[in-house]
């Protein structure tokens, strides 16, 4: 590349690097290690292509400048654990509120593939549900229960199972994203075409609001949480399909940084579904009002945090960069 290229390509990102280092307030320390990764690839390239060009001497400058600056915020937050959860990752999902909206569309497409494959072929039921669970369920129809797979345990072996359970599907649509994230895409399809597949089961039989509010109780976490992993995973993936003007290896490094925090923070809600699913859910016949208040509850938390709260922090320009 020649180096008017090179000065062209950059330059606008050199500049709100350097504007970033005479602001006032002070750079957050993930966005400076961020900053300076990006800076020591371009130093790197400029280095080996123009050596004793002025752009080299000029990201030599602004890198160290950068050094020092890590260096002298070096000291750990004392509170970085608040600042994690209150600005951190709200600012992680509100620049990847495009990835989080297209696994919401994969996820719900595939519902509805799902539900409506299984509508008019019963074979395609027991091809994505087995034999053993459809059967299974069948006989908890006759018996009056049809969501009694709920309660078939107690309720701390199901606590620890279907947390970990949930844990492995999240954890698998995230690191699924390394395959250019049509590995991501196929973890949340699989999932959605299971998840409609489940409701048009009982609304042939009948049974489809029962067997929703019974269900929703735990999904509406359980369900969104797989969501927001597969939006990690497309984090990831796409930071290495679309560097944009940072080189591939830097924008992937960020892409995973970021992917990494996003799971991280679903682990509460990985505990709040498992625990509903394990001590509530069982309680199918629980009043209706019982139940809308769950779900409404828990409905609210997810879009709150995930969405609402992102959002807020950006209008009001209080998002930390990270």
């Amino acid at each position: 590349m020649r180096e008017a290229a090179f000065v062209k390509r950059n330059q606008q990102r050199w500049q709100e690097i350097e504007h970033t280092l005479t602001a006032k307030s002070r750079p957050h320390p993930d966005r400076l290690a961020e900053i300076f990764i990006q800076l020591t690839d371009d130093l790197s390239f400029a280095r080996t292509q123009y050596p004793k060009s002025r752009v080299t001497q000029y990201l030599n400058n602004l890198a160290s400048k950068i050094h020092l600056e890590i260096y002298k915020n070096k000291k750990e937050e004392s509170n970085r654990f608040i600042t994690f959860w209150k600005a951190e990752l709200p600012a992680i999902m509100y620049t990847s509120r495009k990835p989080l909206l297209y696994a919401f569309l994969i996820f719900t497409v595939a519902i509805l593939i799902g539900g409506v494959s299984a509508y008019f072929d019963e074979t395609f039921v027991r091809l994505i549900l087995s034999d053993a669970y459809v059967n299974m369920t069948l006989e908890n129809i006759e018996k009056g229960n049809p969501t009694a797979v709920f309660s078939s345990s107690s309720e701390s072996d199901m606590f620890f199972g279907i947390t970990f359970n949930n844990i492995r599907v999240s954890f698998y649509a995230f690191v699924a994203g390394l395959f250019f994230s049509v590995g991501t895409g196929f973890i949340l399809f699989s999932n959605g075409i299971m998840v409609g597949t489940i409701y048009s089961f009982f609304l042939k039989k009948e049974l489809a609001g029962q067997a929703f509010s019974v269900i929703m109780l735990h999904g509406t976490i359980e369900l969104s949480v797989i969501v927001v992993a597969g939006a990690a995973g497309l984090v990831m993936g796409n930071s290495f399909l679309f560097p944009g003007t940072y080189s591939r290896l830097a924008s992937f490094k960020t892409g995973v940084q970021n992917g990494v925090k996003i799971v991280m923070g679903l682990v509460p809600f990985f505990i709040m579904a498992g625990f509903i699913e394990s001590f509530i859910t069982r309680y199918a016949f629980m009043h209706w009002s019982q139940k809308t208040l769950i779900i409404g509850l828990s409905a609210w938390l997810i879009l709150y945090y995930f969405v609402v709260y992102p959002y807020k922090l950006a209008r009001h320009g209080k998002l930390h960069p990270h």
